[in-house]
């Protein structure tokens, strides 16, 4: 594994393909930054491999970097001219950007690089790779459109070889529109007007752009599903243009040692059997190394790299009748913060792969084993990163059209009402979070998937627990945080500021895990600290850090009560601060740890105590 994840963290020595008129370019002055802002390299940010779990060989180039930009009427066929650079793959309203300019719904951004495609690539397929773009996208070669695209946090490629000129120099271009809030597409926490819980918008492109050349037959997605009861690892692929007789051939590794290999046919499933295996788990992240060779008239024709891990998430009683969530067929409390994933300086976009895993890390020093991942898809990188670290993770799926009633008690008739929505808003939630499902699927890291949030755009609850469930059965599903609630899914998740709560045991405890899916929010502005002067806020405001730990503490100790009862999970809100909300466990900036590190971890890691559930 270390050999696969160490290609990760560099660019396999081939430099950023962007190369924009003029070199200007510096970080927006005007908010506070992380201390990796100043490490950001203009010529080539961000350049770690972006694809961890489907790695082919060195023949790709990473296009971040400098590229021109124009905000254009939503009317105008093309901008007159370009007025300057952007930095990809910053949005154009972050400080790293370069530009630090919303757009809105009645404009559209324009992004333009002239790109060189080596010699290398030459007699293959070349496919342009977006990590993920907000919201809606087309590209142009050369002056031709090469395909659109409708989604703001799934990746997607184009084959831009039919659009390609003779010679090595190649022009593309990028339109994107987003309408922010004012359209009916998934925006999570983003809105025109930020305050308290909203956010400033991110257009245009936020993940890495880079080309891959492949062979005309190739491998593009595989499917990992293990199996601990049977002892077994499911692998199945998608192959591009596969033929009658093409074959996969798959390798199962152990460091350097080939401990299960099997043939197939290119559009059949292996299940390769495992003896003794290894599983995962948070204090035991192991994962195995995964080969897979797709074989034409018993040559090799494409090979890529991958791994996967060994690991079981499920629900079953405890000896009083109350569900529990269980890692590999035994109970393990699940606790972390909500994690919105946002960055001072980048927005959506970490300013680089070090600032990205120093949150997991600083988690995992905290004593959490546990990360909610709120409203917002990350790159692959933080999933792969999560995959080693050993760090459970929770996945919401970004919210949008919102404006339902929202009732948060668990069996109370009120509030509550289904948001109807649309079939054009219906069908952009069901085609990104099918996109998004399918994008994150072999990540172990995952173990539930988070639909609705506080009855945000929440519509067709049921219909859309199940298909998820469905969609998925390898994993839990957590129908509606927060509320409003229905007899379905694995989870009935209670939010509750500031102090832990749960659903009563007796009245949910039989057919649903019982968790407390946000709570805390304790409140500390440290001056110099804060993305604004005024109107920060928590849940509940302190002074200084000694007190904020004190009021902490009595909340592990109250949880500590609560999981004999029957709970299995909570959700602290929340990593860091964000924008106005100061209830972090660490500053916006990454500079302060507001509570000490080590005293945290010691309240924390009680909550694991085996003895707490019989």
């Amino acid at each position: 594994m270390k050999k696969l994840l160490s290609c990760f963290v560099v660019s396999l020595g081939i430099a950023s393909a962007a190369n924009a008129q003029g070199t200007q370019w510096h970080v927006i002055k005007d908010r506070i930054v992380t201390q990796w802002a100043d490490k950001v390299d203009p010529k080539a940010p961000l350049p770690e491999y972006p694809r961890p779990l489907l790695v082919r060989s060195n023949n790709w180039i990473n296009l971040n970097g400098l590229w021109s930009y124009a905000i254009t009427p939503k009317s105008q066929s093309e901008p007159a001219a370009y007025e300057g650079n952007i930095l990809v793959p910053f949005a154009v309203e972050s400080a790293l950007s370069g530009v630090g300019r919303t757009v809105g719904k009645d404009s559209l951004l324009w992004y333009k690089n002239t790109i060189t495609i080596p010699s290398s690539m030459k007699n293959k397929d070349i496919l342009l790779h977006f990590g993920a773009v907000d919201w809606q996208t087309e590209v142009f070669v050369n002056g031709k459109s090469a395909g659109k695209h409708e989604g703001g946090y799934d990746p997607f490629s184009f084959n831009i070889t039919p659009y390609l000129k003779k010679g090595a120099k190649q022009e593309v271009a990028v339109r994107v529109w987003d309408p922010t809030d004012d359209g009916p597409q998934p925006a999570g926490k983003q809105v025109v007007k930020p305050e308290g819980i909203w956010y400033t918008p991110v257009t245009g492109i936020w993940q890495t752009v880079w080309l891959e050349a492949v062979p005309k037959v190739y491998i593009r997605s595989t499917k990992h599903t293990p199996d601990i009861d049977k002892h077994t690892i499911s692998v199945a692929a998608d192959v591009e243009n596969a033929q009658d007789g093409d074959n996969l051939k798959i390798e199962v590794l152990d460091g350097a040692t080939v401990i299960g290999q099997q043939q197939v046919g290119a559009k059949e499933t292996a299940v390769i059997p495992l003896n003794n295996e290894k599983l995962w788990s948070p204090s035991t992240p192991f994962l195995y190394d995964l080969k897979v060779t797709l074989v034409r008239n018993n040559k090799p024709v494409d090979e890529i790299k991958s791994y996967f891990a060994m690991r079981k998430i499920s629900m079953a009683p405890d000896a009083n009748g109350i569900q529990r969530m269980l890692l590999n067929n035994k109970f393990l409390f699940q606790y972390g913060p909500l994690d919105q994933g946002w960055w001072p300086d980048g927005l959506y976009t970490p300013p680089t792969y070090e600032a990205m895993v120093y949150d997991v890390d600083q988690l995992k020093k905290m004593g959490f084993n546990m990360i909610r991942k709120h409203i917002k898809v990350e790159p692959a990188t933080y999933y792969a990163y999560c995959d080693k670290a050993g760090m459970l993770l929770w996945q919401d799926m970004p919210s949008g059209d919102r404006g339902n009633g929202w009732e948060n008690r668990p069996g109370v008739l009120d509030h509550a009402t289904d948001k109807n929505r649309t079939p054009e808003s219906e069908g952009y939630y069901r085609k990104e979070w099918n996109a998004i499902i399918d994008a994150l699927y072999n990540y172990p890291s995952i173990v539930v998937w988070v639909p609705f949030n506080e009855a945000w755009g929440q519509f067709k609850t049921a219909e859309i627990t199940e298909w998820t469930m469905k969609k998925d059965p390898s994993r839990l599903v957590n129908s509606a945080s927060g509320g409003n609630f229905y007899p379905t899914g694995h989870i009935i998740d209670l939010h509750n500021y500031p102090h832990p709560a749960m659903p009563r045991p007796d009245l949910f405890g039989q057919k649903q895990i019982l968790v407390l899916g946000e709570f805390g929010g304790l409140g500390l502005p440290l001056e110099g600290h804060t993305w604004q002067k005024n109107k920060n806020w928590g849940y509940q405001s302190f002074k200084n850090s000694e007190d904020m730990f004190k009021r902490y503490q009595t909340f592990t100790e109250r949880i500590a009560q609560l999981i004999p009862l029957g709970l299995s999970a909570a959700v602290y809100t929340q990593t860091t601060d964000v924008e106005g909300e100061v209830n972090g466990f660490m500053t916006y900036d990454r500079q302060v740890d507001k509570m000490p590190v080590d005293k945290l971890r010691e309240a924390n890691v009680k909550l694991y105590d085996p003895a707490l559930v019989k």
